[in-house]
């Protein structure tokens, strides 16, 4: 029977608007939302950048890996619910709802979210390979290895 740990909330303590800049950068994304605060001087942001969505997600993930280990990421869904913006603190958590034995490995169906204070940002689902196998060569290729 495999022990499952606890869970540990993810915080970021200030999300960086220069590091928004730099992913629209790595991206191409020209949406200047992301990098530009005099595109987003209205009433809701006031003067504050948008972050990009793969970031956000990013910190589930790294709330997942920190619990269960680097690649244990099996999928990971999601769905944003509103704007996080520079300077928000946002904190990554989730919880198990069920373990399964799935292609020889033992797997947690989680629930997951992103929280800014108590709304949630993002909400989703993550499966997550909880014991991994002692033997790398056991693992399947990767696609571009498989070739």
């Amino acid at each position: 029977m495999t022990v499952i740990p606890p869970m540990e909330p993810w915080t970021v303590q200030q999300v960086d608007p220069q590091r928004m800049k730099t992913m629209a950068a790595l991206l191409r994304d020209p949406y200047p939302i992301h990098w530009d605060p005099e595109s987003v001087r209205d009433d809701l942001h006031r003067g504050r950048t948008v972050n990009q969505g793969p970031l956000n997600l990013a910190y589930i993930a790294n709330m997942l890996m920190a619990w269960a280990g680097d690649g244990s990421i099996r999928r990971l869904t999601a769905r944003f619910h509103g704007h996080v913006v520079a300077g928000d603190i946002v904190t990554a958590s989730g919880s198990v709802d069920e373990v399964i034995v799935l292609e020889g490995e033992t797997r947690a169906r989680c629930s997951v979210r992103l929280l800014r204070g108590d709304e949630v940002m993002v909400s989703g689902t993550a499966e997550v390979a909880l014991e991994r196998p002692a033997d790398p060569s056991s693992l399947p290729p990767f696609p571009e290895e498989s070739a």
